[in-house]
């Protein structure tokens, strides 16, 4: 069996946490027990995110009477979007589960997910707590998030796309990035990698048994300016140029046309002898141009300087991994 385990294994589940130490000796057992239920080779990947209560010493001693077990420790909290792409990053598995250490997924749920990602052959089902113990001051902003993006998205058919709960393909998560709170919105990048084949699963949603919810307003904040960072690089990431380079032209243009008709009309008054007529500069359309023309040429500017970033090898994902197990 370890032989077969380490050349093929069936899931991989990965775990991202933050000051969950109370909650991780009842969540590990209950994962391995579903597994051997159900005959699946597997490794839980413990992902710790910088945590100050002792969850890596838990970790740590966990995977001594659980080989399965693997633990990634960062040096300081970077956030759950690092934390599941590191964890993407070492997965071996032919699914892959994530779910949150707070015990509010249910382990349970894991064989359904598998089953629909081998035999309906889904690149990514996304979990839906159709009913959920959430404070209402998380529950409304979720709802807000979920609308935006599946009208900005044209994932129509997801309730919910931070639920924690999900399962993928293996190609799915080694071939998407994840980075400051797009953790939200991964049905997103895996549609935009060309993965289309979305789809979600009513799952239980449990309360809190241990902790406190780590969901704040900063929280909100990132998430709603990841949400629009994450469609203009769904759009312009590759082609930057496309965007700057088509602003730069209308504000460019925009002001060229506007001093033309200045200089004209100025000309114009000169040769009819016009007494009165305005000096150029001091009119406030000269500075709109010249503010016009100056954007215009910045913006090309920024669009070629754009165009080298994306050309460039990302450092974007390197994160200090204080210790692995």
């Amino acid at each position: 069996m370890l032989q077969l385990h380490s050349l093929y294994m069936d899931i991989s589940v990965v775990v991202p946490l933050y000051d969950e130490v109370e909650s991780l000796p009842e969540l590990t057992s209950w994962i391995s027990r579903v597994m051997d239920e159900n005959h699946f080779t597997y490794e839980i990947i413990l992902v710790d995110d910088g945590s100050k209560d002792g969850s890596w010493d838990m970790i740590k001693k966990l995977q001594l009477n659980n080989p399965y077990i693997k633990g990634i420790k960062f040096r300081r909290n970077y956030g759950k979007s690092a934390a599941l792409n590191t964890g993407f990053e070492a997965t071996k598995g032919d699914v892959i589960i994530t779910m949150d250490a707070d015990l509010q997924d249910s382990p349970d749920e894991i064989p359904e997910l598998y089953r629909r990602i081998k035999e309906e052959k889904y690149d990514l089902i996304s979990g839906w707590k159709a009913k959920r113990y959430d404070p209402i001051s998380k529950t409304i902003p979720t709802k807000l998030f979920n609308a935006a993006t599946r009208k900005m998205s044209g994932i129509n058919n997801l309730h919910d796309f931070n639920c924690g709960l999900k399962a993928y393909r293996s190609t799915v998560v080694k071939n998407i990035e994840v980075y400051g709170e797009m953790h939200r919105y991964i049905p997103v990048l895996a549609k935009w990698a060309g993965f289309t084949k979305i789809g979600e699963q009513v799952v239980e949603h449990r309360a809190r048994k241990y902790g406190t919810t780590k969901f704040g307003m900063s929280r909100f904040v990132n998430g709603f300016l990841d949400l629009l960072s994450i469609f203009f690089v769904g759009k312009f990431g590759k082609r930057p140029m496309h965007f700057f380079g088509a602003m730069g032209t209308i504000s460019f243009f925009t002001g060229l046309v506007i001093a033309i008709w200045l200089i004209t009309d100025k000309l114009y008054d000169i040769e009819h002898h016009i007494k009165y007529s305005r000096d150029v500069t001091a009119q406030p359309l000269f500075y709109i141009a010249l503010v016009a023309i100056i954007i215009g040429s910045q913006l090309f500017l920024t669009g070629f300087v754009a165009e080298l970033v994306a050309r460039s090898a990302s450092e974007r994902n390197r994160y200090q991994v204080e210790e692995t197990i």
